[in-house]
C-alpha cells in the first residue's frame, strides 16, 4: 500500500506590519486629495512639435481641430496652442466636447458627478506685462446643493482657473511647503504658487473672494452669482491684475496656466455649462474695447471675442 503523505501543517500569516505615518502627514492627506480631485495640482503637459494628434486623448484631439481653440487666443504672451484635457486617475471625468451653442462657437462641459480639467500652458516669463482675460459661460442651471466655503460640497457649474509663479519661500506656509512637496512626489508637479479661480456660484454675492480651506495660495472670485442670466450668454473681461492684486493683497507673478473646469462630483448631481472662446492678452493691445469694472464683470463686446 502506498504510504500516506503526512498533512501540511499551515502556519498562521504573521500580522502585517505597521508603519507609522506622522501627524503632519495624515492630517494634510484629505487637502491633497481634494487639491487633486479639483485639479489644481496637474501637470500642464503639452504634446511635444509634430506629434500626432490621433493618438493623443480623444478629447485633446478634438479640443486642437476644434473651431473653439482656433478662436482662443493668446497675444502677446509665450506658450503653447494646444488645449488638454486632465482626468484625475480613476475619478469619473467631465466630458468636454466642442460645439456650438446660440450661435456662438463653444466648449460644452456635462459633469455627472464628475470633475477634470481642460488646460492651456502658456511659458512663464519675468516682468509679464498686466493681462486682460476674456470669458463667456452659457449656464442652464446652477447646482442648489453646491457651498464653496464647504469642502464637502465645494462644486461649481462654471470655473476659469489661472496659476501663477512667485516667491515659495517668502509666502508659503510650512503646510504649504508640504503640500507642494507631496503635490510634486504624487504628480510631478509643485502646488502652484498661486491659483486664481472665477467661479459662477449660487449663494455667494459677486465679489467674494473664498480662500480654499486647505491652501491660502488658492483663492476663488465670484464673479456671477445667482439665476439672473442663466440660459444665456454672460461675457466678461477681465483685469487678472485687479482681480489677483483683490484676491491675493499682493501683485501677480508670471502667469502659467489658464484652465476650465466644471465638476459636480462631490455633490453627486449632474450639470453642465458652456465655455466661450478664453482669450488672454497684453492690457496694453491696441483695439481694446473699454475695460468693465473689476468686480462686476459686465458683457463685453462679442465681436472682439469672436474676431478671428
Amino acid at each position: 500500500m502506498p504510504r500516506s503523505q503526512p498533512a501540511l501543517k499551515i502556519l498562521p500569516s504573521p500580522p502585517p506590519r505597521s508603519i507609522a505615518i506622522p501627524p503632519s502627514i495624515r492630517t494634510i492627506g484629505p487637502a491633497l486629495s481634494l487639491l487633486l480631485a479639483t485639479g489644481f495640482l496637474v501637470s500642464c503637459a503639452t504634446p511635444p512639435q509634430g506629434a500626432d494628434t490621433n493618438a493623443l486623448h480623444p478629447t485633446d484631439a478634438a479640443l486642437q481641430n476644434s473651431a473653439w481653440a482656433a478662436r482662443s487666443r493668446v497675444i502677446g504672451l509665450p506658450g503653447s496652442r494646444h488645449w488638454t484635457h486632465k482626468a484625475f486617475g480613476d475619478r469619473r471625468p467631465t466630458r468636454y466636447r466642442p460645439t456650438t451653442k446660440a450661435g456662438r462657437d463653444a466648449l460644452h462641459a456635462h459633469s455627472a458627478a464628475g470633475n477634470s480639467t481642460v488646460r492651456l500652458a502658456l511659458t512663464p516669463a519675468e516682468g509679464t506685462p498686466p493681462v486682460r482675460l476674456g470669458f463667456s459661460w452659457y449656464v442652464p442651471a446652477l447646482i442648489e446643493q453646491a457651498d464653496l466655503k464647504d469642502r464637502a460640497v465645494d462644486d461649481a457649474v462654471a470655473r476659469v482657473i489661472l496659476t501663477f509663479g512667485g516667491d515659495r519661500d517668502q509666502r508659503f506656509s510650512s503646510r504649504d511647503h508640504m503640500l507642494s512637496e507631496l503635490a510634486r512626489i504624487v504628480t510631478g508637479e509643485p502646488l502652484p504658487y498661486a491659483t486664481l479661480m472665477y467661479v459662477w456660484d449660487n449663494r455667494y454675492p459677486v465679489g467674494t473672494v473664498i480662500p480654499n480651506p486647505h491652501s491660502s495660495r488658492i483663492r476663488q472670485l465670484v464673479v456671477e452669482s445667482g439665476p439672473d442670466r442663466l440660459d444665456q450668454w454672460v461675457d466678461f473681461e477681465r483685469d487678472v491684475q485687479t482681480d489677483f492684486q483683490r484676491a491675493f493683497g499682493e501683485a501677480p507673478g508670471p502667469l502659467h496656466s489658464v484652465g476650465i473646469m466644471t465638476d459636480s462630483n462631490n455633490t453627486g448631481t449632474t450639470t453642465q455649462a458652456w465655455y466661450g472662446p478664453v482669450t488672454l492678452r497684453h492690457a496694453g493691445d491696441k483695439g481694446a474695447p473699454p475695460m468693465t469694472t473689476p468686480i462686476e464683470g459686465q458683457p463685453v463686446s462679442e465681436a472682439w471675442l469672436r474676431q478671428p
